[in-house]
């Protein structure tokens, strides 16, 4: 088990499935979590300070930071509209931006940075262009900050989850979850837990050589031949 006692981890978009799970795991690593519970309530490109100082304040200290807040929807990319296409981008893309931006000022050498992007950043989904266009964008904002964070010691690394189960899922898209258990080697879907195990060993020390990657968590589905 990796050993996180004694350290301060902020997890934005806690109140989630997936983000429940990453606070989770840090949890049972011994770290003390903070857990922001926003997506777009308390817009994060506006209060990304404030809670990022909040809990460096009342910790006295900041280790790491998993950028997970994030937005879904599905709408067709031909009558999507700027609004729509721009409340995701501001959301996926621009609050991880600024709470790493915030964070960077409290992270010590050795801390970590962990965005939260998506396996769709680089194979698209119908009805997806925008979250799939922020996801992409973020995976790069990592490798950038991975570069200029570097030599003060912090890394910025992705985690790129595939479908991770959620309550509910096998009954609202049935066939979807038929096609990926039918695609996956491992032939399960993901859970929370699985993405926070990886989000834990980005943070550990276990990955101190490890920055500007993107850790893809989908059970080799992405593995599998497109013809």
């Amino acid at each position: 088990m990796i050993d996180l006692s004694g350290r301060v981890v902020l997890v934005t978009g806690a109140g989630g499935t997936i983000g429940a799970g990453i606070a989770a795991r840090f949890a049972d690593a011994g770290a003390l979590v903070v857990r922001h519970r926003g997506t777009q309530d308390g817009d994060l490109r506006t209060e990304a300070q404030r809670v990022v100082d909040e809990a460096a304040a009342h910790h006295g200290r900041l280790d790491a930071v998993v950028n997970n807040a994030g937005v879904q929807p599905v709408e067709p990319l031909p009558g999507m509209t700027i609004e729509q296409w721009q409340s995701v981008v501001d959301t996926n893309l621009t609050g991880p931006f600024a709470v790493t931006q915030a964070a960077a000022a409290h992270l010590p050498a050795g801390g970590s940075v962990t965005h939260i992007a998506s396996i769709e950043g680089r194979n698209p989904a119908e009805g997806h262009a925008h979250y799939s266009a922020s996801k992409a964008a973020l995976i790069m904002h990592a490798r950038a900050a991975a570069l200029e964070y570097g030599p003060r010691g912090i890394r910025v690394n992705t985690v790129s989850p595939g479908l991770v189960a959620r309550p509910g899922i096998e009954e609202q898209w049935p066939e979807g979850v038929a096609r990926w258990l039918a695609a996956a080697p491992l032939e399960r879907l993901g859970t929370p837990e699985d993405i926070g195990n990886a989000c834990v060993f980005l943070a550990s020390d276990l990955a101190s050589w490890i920055t500007g990657h993107d850790l893809v968590v989908d059970g080799g589905v992405t593995a599998r031949p497109t013809w």
